[in-house]
């Protein structure tokens, strides 16, 4: 592999000290992996300021001049024409570490060609007294918006796409005969081939011009063919036509579109699933541990086509409980670089709509190779368990194995035969007494875990129900029963013993959860003292800042922005969550606390680093147990198959051992081990953002149908709950649909109100009557903002005996 010094004097050969990825691999000879490896240097070099990124692959040497006053980060525009942009921490020059507060301030005439979500090289100025600074955009170093999803418009002068994100705040110029997608695709260096008729459409076919002679108010994605400047808007080439906004299906499609989420498998990685062979041969099956003759399931949902984990639970003689957890070895048909690799790896994650899924493997992988159907033979990684009756892992083997799964169950047979089912009970035999068994097993894993603090979040999720014609009919509370319960216990346990286990002897990639910020939980204490609770933190101290939203509000207006207090450090533990969650537990208040502590806590994400996991209160996790749908699982499942190849096929550890280790732990350093330091870093930091596109892509695409499922419920009423108060109005969650709304404070009549931020309330001047989190309302849902795509209600009537005025306990936090 190349190394940081051979790029360098590569580099420096070149006219301009300039190279593009293409041309290294060209010049230099790599295929396969090596070009992947050299593509994780290169942005590693980067991001430690070794090269400076010029343009879309292309790098360049810093020079000193620039290593002072050049910064790389993400844009984020304003629709009034500046913007802000978000350094990468690690790009800050040395004169501004320490002094830069906050995002570097963009003004219009300087943004150059960049739009929204761009990664952008940006000369730093001077930085204020204050933190403050601002900056000009020198170019753009990657393109979020290739592409834009919008309505197409026909103008007088010139056609355009008005883009469904908000944040790009732009229209797009789609000039005279660039209307309809090309037959043929228009290739150039920059931009590959793109398919314009797809399988991969919900709505079938990719649709034909003649289809649609009148393109006005129909949605198209648009492919940007010349970026903005201080003088032009950007221009663009319809690529494809989708339909009117409200067809069925086209909500799906600009979902994925807008959020770019790849959903078209190339040619050659279709070509190469094709190629795998389902039969395993004998060579491999004898090599591997044999656990075909046990009565392993699995279970999963009605709906569910790829089963990628398996269990069984057996009784030992001594009393303990053998645990075992199989899981589809994705990492024997997926090879290192290969082309699924790829695309798998830029895919991050499957996305799941209510309707359909964008898998991250092709379908010969997903829903049949790899996935754990039963009666037939499956390759798998397996952990196998003993635990005691306390909980305890009191020994474990790691293995690479071969099961046949005995039955594909549901969680909804599985929970009728916990629950006593004659007919169930008897139609699988045998299986119902395993069953029992788990549901023992699974009860004890979760005491455990409720012993050391672990946070348990029963909170009920919406669930989108469609009638025969594929239509949204209305919403539902998911059902989070002891099948559903069981599996999450043995995959919390299988996840905790591989990233346990791999800690101790390789560089990896861990599943963390970081301490909730202490703003966060300072808005928290702040509310919950209104309800006469508190985690129990103690008191705060705090430091006086000027929030960032403040300063960009104020931003050369001449005018301060106003100080307030924060909390400086907090002592918390996810044993005082776990306490408080029990305490409200069944309170009317419990909805509303929880959903606020929820917000509390921070995102959990991928990293090379174990820093732990706060909300399971676990000192190490990682995601193994779903290499079908997870990148960062099959990575793990690489890792461990390289370690269990130097131990001779098999690892096990016992409680000795597994203390001991822990004893010796050094959690911050890395050991090396099949994969790179550097490339578990990118892998970690890319599939954390392909999980947070994926959750943003599911959210949105949920609140869009409740939006259309609402537009004919205009004018009738509903109860809901107030959960959250600002200052231009109150959000209203209505209770049986989960359904979101905003009741704006210039709707409420019947007195003069305004929101005083010291107790996050809306009161009445006259009246003294108040709105608070927490508070039962009759809504009326009085319009649909398509535009903004959102809901807006009107206050009908207050059900009675909600108290306006809640007394704070002694000793509470303030």
């Amino acid at each position: 592999m190349l190394g940081e010094q051979e790029i360098l004097r590569y580099i420096a050969k070149q006219p301009k000290h300039t190279a593009g990825f293409k041309q290294f691999i060209h010049d230099l000879g790599l295929k396969g992996k090596a070009r992947r490896d050299l593509q994780t240097l290169l942005k590693e070099m980067t991001r430690r300021r070794k090269l400076v990124a010029i343009g879309k692959e292309r790098w360049s040497l810093p020079t000193s001049a620039s290593a002072q006053n050049l910064v790389v980060g993400r844009i984020h525009t304003h629709r009034d024409g500046y913007g802000f942009v978000t350094p990468d921490p690690d790009s800050l020059p040395a004169r501004a570490l320490g002094k830069l507060q906050g995002d570097i301030f963009i003004p219009p005439t300087d943004l150059g060609n960049a739009m929204h979500g761009d990664r952008v090289l940006v000369e730093l100025g001077n930085i204020r007294h204050d933190g403050r600074a601002e900056g000009r955009v020198l170019r753009v170093t990657e393109r979020e918006q290739e592409t834009v999803v919008g309505i197409f418009h026909y103008g007088s002068r010139h056609n355009f796409v008005t883009p469904i994100d908000a944040k790009v705040a732009t229209e797009i110029v789609v000039p005279h005969g660039k209307e309809y997608p090309s037959e043929e695709a228009e290739d150039d260096d920059e931009r590959p081939a793109r398919p314009r008729h797809t399988p991969h459409r919900v709505l079938g076919e990719g649709v034909k011009r003649d289809q649609w002679d009148d393109l006005e108010n129909v949605v198209v994605e648009v492919e940007i063919v010349q970026w903005p400047s201080g003088s032009q808007s950007p221009r663009g080439r319809v690529v494809e036509i989708l339909g009117y906004e409200d067809d069925f299906g086209v909500d799906v499609e600009m979902v994925i579109r807008k959020h770019h989420i790849p959903h078209v498998f190339p040619p050659e990685v279709l070509e190469e699933a094709q190629q795998i062979s389902p039969v395993i041969p004998a060579r491999e099956i004898a090599r591997r541990v044999d656990y075909r003759d046990l009565p392993i399931v699995t279970i999963d949902g009605e709906t569910a086509r790829d089963f990628d984990d398996a269990v069984l639970v057996r009784r030992l003689e001594n009393g303990n409980y053998e645990l075992h957890v199989h899981i589809a070895d994705v990492a024997h048909y997926v090879e290192d670089g290969s082309f699924i690799d790829e695309e798998a790896r830029k895919r991050g994650t499957s996305v799941y709509f209510p309707d359909r899924a964008v898998p991250m493997l092709p379908l010969e992988l997903s829903t049949d190779i790899c996935s754990l159907r039963p009666n037939v033979d499956r390759l798998v990684n397996s952990c196998v368990m003993e635990i005691d009756p306390r909980g305890e892992i009191v020994s474990y083997k790691l293995s690479e194995g071969v099961i046949r799964s005995a039955q594909r169950m549901t969680y909804t047979d599985v929970n009728a035969i916990l629950e006593g089912d004659a007919h169930l009970r008897k139609r699988y035999g045998p299986l119902a007494e395993n069953f029992d068994l788990m549901y023992e097993l699974a009860q004890i894993l979760n005491r455990k875990r409720v012993r050391r603090g672990s946070i348990d979040f029963d909170m009920p999720e919406p669930v989108i129900e469609f009638d025969e014609l594929g239509l949204m009919k209305g919403v539902s509370r998911s059902e989070r029963n002891w099948a559903h319960r069981l599996i999450e216990e043995f995959m919390l346990a299988a996840n905790e013993t591989v990233a346990a286990h791999l800690e101790e002897r390789v560089a990896s990639i861990y599943r963390i959860h970081e301490k909730p910020d202490p703003k966060k939980i300072y808005d928290f204490e702040t509310i919950a003292a209104n309800f006469g609770y508190s985690l129990g933190v103690g008191a705060l101290p705090v430091k006086r800042v000027q929030m960032r939203a403040d300063k960009r509000a104020r931003y050369g207006s001449g005018r301060n922005a106003p100080v307030i207090e924060l909390p400086e450090e907090v002592h918390v533990t996810p044993r005082m969550y776990q306490k408080l969650v029990q305490k409200i537990s069944g309170r009317p208040e419990e909805r509303i606390l929880s959903y606020l502590m929820l917000r509390s806590l921070k995102q959990a994400r991928y990293s090379e680093v174990n820093e732990g996991h706060f909300a399971l209160a676990a000192p190490s996790y990682t995601h193994f147990t779903s290499p079908i749908r997870r990148y960062p699982d099959l990575i793990v499942h690489r890792i461990l198959k390289a370690v269990l190849r130097e131990s001779d096929q098999e690892a096990t550890q016992s409680r000795h051992t597994e203390k001991r280790a822990k004893d010796d732990r050094t959690k911050h350093r890395l050991r090396s081990g099949p994969i790179s330091e550097e490339e578990l870093h990118e892998i970690a930091d890319s599939s954390s953002r392909s999980e947070r596109a994926a959750d943003e892509a599911e959210r949105e695409l949920l609140e869009w149908k409740k939006l259309k499922f609402m537009q004919d419920r205009v004018g009738e009423d509903f109860s809901g709950l107030v959960v959250s108060v600002t200052k231009f109005g109150m959000f209203v969650e209505l209770e049986e649909l989960f359904i979101e709304g905003l009741v704006p404070l210039n709707s409420l009549t019947d007195d003069h109100y305004t929101f005083h931020e010291n107790t996050r309330q809306i009161i009445g001047a006259r009246s003294r009557k108040t709105y608070s989190i927490g508070h039962k309302v009759r809504v009326l849902v009085d319009r649909i903002d398509r535009i903004q795509r959102k809901i807006q209600f009107a206050i009908l009537e207050e059900k009675p005996a909600h108290a306006q005025k809640r007394h704070r306990k002694s000793g509470k936090a303030k």
